[in-house]
């Protein structure tokens, strides 16, 4: 602030900046839809996410404000009067709901202060799942307030970047940045502060290994943009869900969320009817070995095993004593590859 702005200049300044001339919601939604995202989280882009895509719609709200004056009353007075949320936060949800009609309400809050019965939280999701436009579809997370956090919600967020590494017992959610040094768009990042596609995916198959959700979040300029490096990102990542969707969408986790003897291996799982328990293997990187070996599964007679977008089923064998399986990585030229940043094995009629 000292080094690029005035000695006066104050948060509230900022506004004027924010012109958004170049934004295209139209643009936003075929981003979003190239991206493989089954949800988005954003303003006036309702419209076009409903008329050009099929992703969920939600909206963010942040509770709490810093520098908001009738805020700082209230926290002054250790949340014993309500005026911000009365006069702002309240009627702000509402209004929010009754006109963009969402699929989710996330909720925020900047410094984690003020209990929800300050924000009136439970009244305000009492309405809002019982009498609101949404009260059959609506979902939300939990940060209502610091008693309601990682505790209460329709899933759970805890702390940003919360990625456990092993199997919760609730619906959870992994909410991260491709910026790791941000939530906003950042003029003098460089390229160094930019996850590759390679971490987001890896980020995302640790994530729904363990049974949550990857929210993967963009910052757009104040000009209405969203960054090449951004768009390229989630383009990357729709391109290997276009090959790999089918390990990732309406599918579980397994008894195993990770490998017991190779390392940056993740599962998930489905049940089918004619292929009984379909087990998916995530293939951080490419096995170094002719033979990728496994310690979890326990295959059966009728297993067979394929890659996720290549034609032809790999040979395999039991590990010692039935426990495990070896499989045989043929020789794929590179052009004859499915995806380039990690691939995913599907293994079928597996008995554990």
């Amino acid at each position: 602030m000292k080094r690029n702005y005035p000695p006066d200049f104050t948060y509230a300044d900022f506004a004027k900046d924010f012109t958004a001339e170049f934004f295209n919601p139209d643009e936003w939604a075929d981003i979003f839809k190239a991206s493989g995202s089954r949800n988005v989280q954003t303003g006036d882009l309702a419209a076009a996410i409903r008329n050009r895509t099929d992703i969920k719609f939600g909206t963010y709200y942040c509770l709490s404000e810093w520098l908001n004056p009738l805020y700082l009353k209230d926290k002054a007075s250790n949340f014993t009067t309500q005026n911000y949320v009365k006069t702002k936060t309240m009627p702000d949800l509402y209004e929010l709901v009754r006109n963009y009609k969402p699929d989710i309400v996330w909720a925020d809050m900047v410094d984690d202060m003020g209990p929800s019965s300050y924000w009136t939280a439970k009244e305000f999701l009492a309405w809002l799942f019982n009498e609101s436009p949404v009260k059959d579809t609506v979902v939300t997370n939990d940060r209502w307030g610091p008693d309601c956090k990682c505790k209460h919600g329709s899933y759970k967020t805890c702390t940003d970047k919360f990625n456990p590494g092993v199997l919760q017992k609730f619906k959870w959610e992994n909410c991260m940045t491709i910026d790791k040094g941000s939530w906003g768009y950042r003029r003098n990042a460089n390229l160094e502060a930019y996850l590759t596609i390679h971490q987001i995916i890896s980020t995302f198959a640790s994530t729904i290994s363990c049974g949550g959700n990857m929210l993967m979040n963009v910052g757009p300029t104040k000009y209405g943009k969203i960054m090449p490096i951004f768009e390229e990102r989630l383009r990357q990542f729709g391109q290997w869900l276009k090959v790999n969707g089918e390990g990732v969408y309406s599918t579980v986790p397994w008894s195993h969320q990770n490998d017991t003897v190779t390392k940056y291996t993740w599962y998930t799982k489905r049940q089918m009817e004619k292929e009984g328990t379909v087990v998916y293997v995530f293939l951080l990187s490419w096995p170094a070995d002719t033979v990728f070996k496994l310690g979890a599964p326990i295959p059966s007679q009728q297993t067979e095993v394929s890659m996720l977008g290549y034609p032809d089923k790999f040979d395999w064998k039991a590990g010692p004593g039935g426990q495990g399986i070896y499989i045989t990585i043929p020789t794929i030229p590179w052009n004859k590859l499915p995806c380039e940043w990690a691939w995913v094995l599907r293994l079928t009629h597996i008995s554990n």
